[in-house]
Protein backbone atom coordinates (compact mmCIF):
# COMPACT_ATOMS: atom_id res chain seq x y z
CA UNK A 1 0.00 0.00 0.00
CA UNK A 2 2.16 3.24 -1.57
CA UNK A 3 1.61 6.70 -0.24
CA UNK A 4 -0.43 8.49 -2.54
CA UNK A 5 0.88 11.83 -4.61
CA UNK A 6 -0.03 14.68 -2.38
CA UNK A 7 -1.85 16.14 -4.85
CA UNK A 8 -4.38 13.86 -4.85
CA UNK A 9 -5.18 13.77 -1.05
CA UNK A 10 -5.42 17.73 -1.15
CA UNK A 11 -7.87 17.11 -4.30
CA UNK A 12 -9.60 14.54 -2.00
CA UNK A 13 -10.61 16.62 1.13
CA UNK A 14 -11.38 19.40 -1.13
CA UNK A 15 -13.97 17.13 -2.45
CA UNK A 16 -15.14 16.51 0.75
CA UNK A 17 -14.94 19.88 1.95
CA UNK A 18 -17.00 21.47 -1.50
CA UNK A 19 -19.79 18.87 -1.23
CA UNK A 20 -20.53 20.11 2.51
CA UNK A 21 -19.68 23.45 1.79
CA UNK A 22 -21.43 23.87 -1.11
CA UNK A 23 -25.04 22.03 0.44
CA UNK A 24 -24.44 24.05 3.44
CA UNK A 25 -25.40 27.31 1.22
CA UNK A 26 -27.97 25.89 -0.16
CA UNK A 27 -29.46 24.94 2.99
CA UNK A 28 -27.97 28.64 4.66
CA UNK A 29 -30.42 30.22 1.82
CA UNK A 30 -33.87 28.61 3.92
CA UNK A 31 -32.76 29.88 7.02
CA UNK A 32 -36.48 31.77 7.80
CA UNK A 33 -38.34 30.45 4.94
CA UNK A 34 -38.82 26.64 6.47
CA UNK A 35 -42.59 25.20 6.46
CA UNK A 36 -42.30 25.09 10.48
CA UNK A 37 -40.60 26.82 13.31
CA UNK A 38 -38.96 22.99 13.64
CA UNK A 39 -37.93 22.81 10.45
CA UNK A 40 -36.23 26.33 9.89
CA UNK A 41 -34.05 26.00 12.97
CA UNK A 42 -33.59 21.98 11.47
CA UNK A 43 -32.27 23.36 8.82
CA UNK A 44 -30.24 26.36 10.04
CA UNK A 45 -28.21 23.45 12.30
CA UNK A 46 -27.82 20.76 9.55
CA UNK A 47 -26.47 23.76 6.93
CA UNK A 48 -24.02 24.78 10.33
CA UNK A 49 -22.90 21.18 10.79
CA UNK A 50 -21.80 20.95 7.52
CA UNK A 51 -19.81 24.52 7.65
CA UNK A 52 -18.21 23.18 10.48
CA UNK A 53 -17.09 19.94 8.70
CA UNK A 54 -15.88 21.93 5.48
CA UNK A 55 -13.40 24.17 7.88
CA UNK A 56 -12.25 20.86 8.96
CA UNK A 57 -11.15 19.04 5.41
CA UNK A 58 -10.44 22.75 4.14
CA UNK A 59 -7.76 23.49 6.76
CA UNK A 60 -6.21 19.85 6.85
CA UNK A 61 -6.13 20.37 2.56
CA UNK A 62 -4.01 23.96 2.95
CA UNK A 63 -1.63 22.22 5.82
CA UNK A 64 -0.92 20.22 3.12
CA UNK A 65 -0.69 22.60 0.23
CA UNK A 66 1.17 24.42 2.06
CA UNK A 67 0.87 27.43 -0.56
CA UNK A 68 -0.10 29.43 1.63
CA UNK A 69 -3.51 29.37 1.75
CA UNK A 70 -6.38 29.34 4.71
CA UNK A 71 -9.80 27.47 4.85
CA UNK A 72 -11.22 31.17 3.89
CA UNK A 73 -9.01 31.67 0.79
CA UNK A 74 -10.33 27.77 -0.52
CA UNK A 75 -14.06 28.89 0.24
CA UNK A 76 -14.12 32.29 -0.86
CA UNK A 77 -11.29 33.41 -3.47
CA UNK A 78 -11.82 29.85 -6.34
CA UNK A 79 -14.11 30.71 -9.50
CA UNK A 80 -16.67 27.59 -10.10
CA UNK A 81 -14.01 25.48 -12.40
CA UNK A 82 -11.89 24.85 -8.83
CA UNK A 83 -15.03 23.52 -7.05
CA UNK A 84 -14.93 19.43 -7.04
CA UNK A 85 -18.17 19.29 -5.25
CA UNK A 86 -20.72 16.48 -6.60
CA UNK A 87 -23.41 17.95 -8.56
CA UNK A 88 -26.03 16.81 -6.27
CA UNK A 89 -25.02 19.41 -3.99
CA UNK A 90 -25.73 22.42 -6.36
CA UNK A 91 -29.38 21.11 -7.18
CA UNK A 92 -31.62 24.09 -6.26
CA UNK A 93 -33.64 24.20 -3.34
CA UNK A 94 -36.85 23.70 -5.56
CA UNK A 95 -39.98 23.07 -3.35
CA UNK A 96 -39.63 21.31 0.41
CA UNK A 97 -39.63 17.74 -1.48
CA UNK A 98 -37.15 18.86 -3.99
CA UNK A 99 -35.45 20.23 -0.81
CA UNK A 100 -35.39 16.76 1.43
CA UNK A 101 -35.08 14.47 -1.39
CA UNK A 102 -31.68 16.16 -2.19
CA UNK A 103 -31.03 15.76 1.52
CA UNK A 104 -31.57 12.21 1.84
CA UNK A 105 -29.76 10.99 -0.91
CA UNK A 106 -26.86 13.47 0.19
CA UNK A 107 -27.01 11.86 3.61
CA UNK A 108 -27.35 8.58 2.94
CA UNK A 109 -24.15 8.81 1.17
CA UNK A 110 -22.29 10.91 3.25
CA UNK A 111 -23.29 8.93 6.31
CA UNK A 112 -21.54 5.54 4.85
CA UNK A 113 -18.85 7.32 3.20
CA UNK A 114 -17.71 9.10 7.03
CA UNK A 115 -18.09 5.75 8.51
CA UNK A 116 -15.82 3.72 6.29
CA UNK A 117 -13.54 7.07 6.68
CA UNK A 118 -13.35 6.52 10.40
CA UNK A 119 -11.17 3.41 9.29
CA UNK A 120 -8.63 5.37 6.97
CA UNK A 121 -5.43 4.84 7.07
CA UNK A 122 -4.95 8.79 7.10
CA UNK A 123 -5.23 9.34 11.41
CA UNK A 124 -6.16 13.26 10.54
CA UNK A 125 -9.19 11.65 8.31
CA UNK A 126 -10.36 9.56 10.95
CA UNK A 127 -10.74 12.42 13.46
CA UNK A 128 -12.45 14.25 11.64
CA UNK A 129 -15.08 11.68 10.08
CA UNK A 130 -15.72 10.17 13.68
CA UNK A 131 -16.74 13.77 14.51
CA UNK A 132 -18.77 14.69 11.83
CA UNK A 133 -20.26 11.09 11.97
CA UNK A 134 -21.71 12.00 15.13
CA UNK A 135 -23.89 14.76 13.50
CA UNK A 136 -24.51 12.94 9.53
CA UNK A 137 -26.34 10.44 12.15
CA UNK A 138 -29.11 12.86 12.94
CA UNK A 139 -29.07 14.21 9.17
CA UNK A 140 -29.63 10.73 7.91
CA UNK A 141 -32.39 9.90 10.89
CA UNK A 142 -34.01 13.66 9.93
CA UNK A 143 -34.21 13.19 6.38
CA UNK A 144 -35.36 9.80 6.11
CA UNK A 145 -38.17 10.39 8.24
CA UNK A 146 -39.09 13.23 6.55
CA UNK A 147 -39.29 11.19 3.28
CA UNK A 148 -41.17 8.68 4.74
CA UNK A 149 -43.66 11.38 5.85
CA UNK A 150 -43.96 13.09 2.65
CA UNK A 151 -43.85 10.14 0.69
CA UNK A 152 -46.36 8.46 3.23
CA UNK A 153 -48.56 11.42 3.68
CA UNK A 154 -51.34 13.30 0.98
CA UNK A 155 -51.53 12.62 -2.36
CA UNK A 156 -50.09 15.83 -2.92
CA UNK A 157 -47.18 15.20 -1.02
CA UNK A 158 -46.42 11.95 -2.36
CA UNK A 159 -46.31 12.75 -5.77
CA UNK A 160 -44.26 16.04 -5.05
CA UNK A 161 -41.87 13.59 -3.21
CA UNK A 162 -41.49 10.83 -6.20
CA UNK A 163 -40.96 13.48 -8.70
CA UNK A 164 -38.43 14.98 -6.38
CA UNK A 165 -36.62 11.19 -6.66
CA UNK A 166 -37.22 10.95 -10.03
CA UNK A 167 -35.50 14.63 -11.16
CA UNK A 168 -32.53 14.41 -8.79
CA UNK A 169 -31.81 10.54 -8.67
CA UNK A 170 -29.45 10.83 -11.89
CA UNK A 171 -26.83 13.21 -9.56
CA UNK A 172 -26.42 10.19 -7.17
CA UNK A 173 -24.00 7.96 -10.22
CA UNK A 174 -21.60 10.58 -9.65
CA UNK A 175 -21.14 9.81 -5.96
CA UNK A 176 -20.14 6.28 -6.31
CA UNK A 177 -17.98 6.94 -10.03
CA UNK A 178 -14.29 7.26 -9.23
CA UNK A 179 -11.53 8.68 -11.26
CA UNK A 180 -7.70 8.75 -10.28
CA UNK A 181 -7.79 10.55 -7.64
CA UNK A 182 -9.81 8.14 -6.09
CA UNK A 183 -8.09 5.29 -6.55
CA UNK A 184 -5.39 6.26 -5.35
CA UNK A 185 -7.14 7.13 -1.91
CA UNK A 186 -8.57 3.63 -2.26
CA UNK A 187 -5.33 2.22 -2.93
CA UNK A 188 -3.31 3.99 0.18
CA UNK A 189 -6.19 3.57 2.23
CA UNK A 190 -7.12 6.34 2.73
CA UNK A 191 -10.63 5.94 0.81
CA UNK A 192 -13.16 3.23 0.77
CA UNK A 193 -13.50 1.32 -1.95
CA UNK A 194 -16.96 2.44 -4.35
CA UNK A 195 -19.04 -0.93 -4.23
CA UNK A 196 -19.25 -0.79 -0.68
CA UNK A 197 -20.42 2.68 -0.56
CA UNK A 198 -22.72 2.07 -3.33
CA UNK A 199 -24.62 -1.26 -1.63
CA UNK A 200 -25.02 0.27 1.81
CA UNK A 201 -26.34 3.09 -0.18
CA UNK A 202 -28.97 1.53 -2.38
CA UNK A 203 -29.76 -0.95 0.22
CA UNK A 204 -30.75 1.82 2.85
CA UNK A 205 -32.60 4.35 0.26
CA UNK A 206 -34.68 1.06 -0.87
CA UNK A 207 -35.49 0.39 2.83
CA UNK A 208 -37.08 4.08 2.98
CA UNK A 209 -38.60 4.13 0.01
CA UNK A 210 -40.52 0.84 0.75
CA UNK A 211 -41.73 2.33 3.87
CA UNK A 212 -42.19 6.33 2.68
CA UNK A 213 -44.52 4.19 -0.28
CA UNK A 214 -42.24 5.91 -3.51
CA UNK A 215 -41.07 4.05 -6.40
CA UNK A 216 -37.30 3.97 -6.67
CA UNK A 217 -35.73 4.43 -9.69
CA UNK A 218 -33.66 2.17 -11.43
CA UNK A 219 -30.13 1.82 -9.90
CA UNK A 220 -28.74 1.66 -13.35
CA UNK A 221 -30.18 4.43 -14.82
CA UNK A 222 -28.04 7.25 -16.86
CA UNK A 223 -26.02 9.00 -14.42
CA UNK A 224 -24.73 12.52 -14.51
CA UNK A 225 -20.90 13.38 -13.78
CA UNK A 226 -18.33 15.99 -13.85
CA UNK A 227 -18.90 17.89 -11.07
CA UNK A 228 -15.52 16.27 -9.00
CA UNK A 229 -13.69 17.31 -12.38
CA UNK A 230 -15.33 20.76 -12.15
CA UNK A 231 -17.64 20.49 -14.98
CA UNK A 232 -20.77 21.95 -13.06
CA UNK A 233 -24.24 23.01 -13.88
CA UNK A 234 -25.42 26.70 -14.18
CA UNK A 235 -26.11 26.69 -10.37
CA UNK A 236 -23.38 26.42 -8.87
CA UNK A 237 -22.21 29.94 -10.49
CA UNK A 238 -25.15 31.51 -8.54
CA UNK A 239 -24.23 29.87 -5.86
CA UNK A 240 -20.73 31.24 -5.59
CA UNK A 241 -22.06 34.76 -6.44
CA UNK A 242 -23.85 34.98 -3.33
CA UNK A 243 -21.27 33.13 -0.96
CA UNK A 244 -18.11 34.77 -2.46
CA UNK A 245 -19.82 38.71 -2.75
CA UNK A 246 -18.05 39.84 0.18
CA UNK A 247 -14.30 38.83 -0.13
CA UNK A 248 -14.44 39.62 -4.05
CA UNK A 249 -16.15 43.07 -3.32
CA UNK A 250 -13.87 43.68 -0.57
CA UNK A 251 -10.77 41.54 -1.10
CA UNK A 252 -9.04 40.65 2.44
CA UNK A 253 -11.77 42.53 4.65
CA UNK A 254 -11.78 41.51 8.51
CA UNK A 255 -14.88 42.27 11.25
Amino acid sequence: MGAPAMDDKVNYLLRLGDNALILSQQLSQLCGKGPALEEDMALTNVALDLLGQTRLWFSYAAELENAGRDEDDIAFLRDAHDFKNCLLAEQPNGNYADTMMRQFFFDSWHYFQLLELTKSADARIVEVAQKSIKEVTYHLRRSGDLIVRLGDGTADSHAKTQAAADKLWMYTGEMFTYDAVDQAMVAAGIAPPSDVLRRAFLEHVAEIFAEATLTMPAPDAWMQKGGKQGTHTEHLGFILAEMQFLQRAYPGAEW
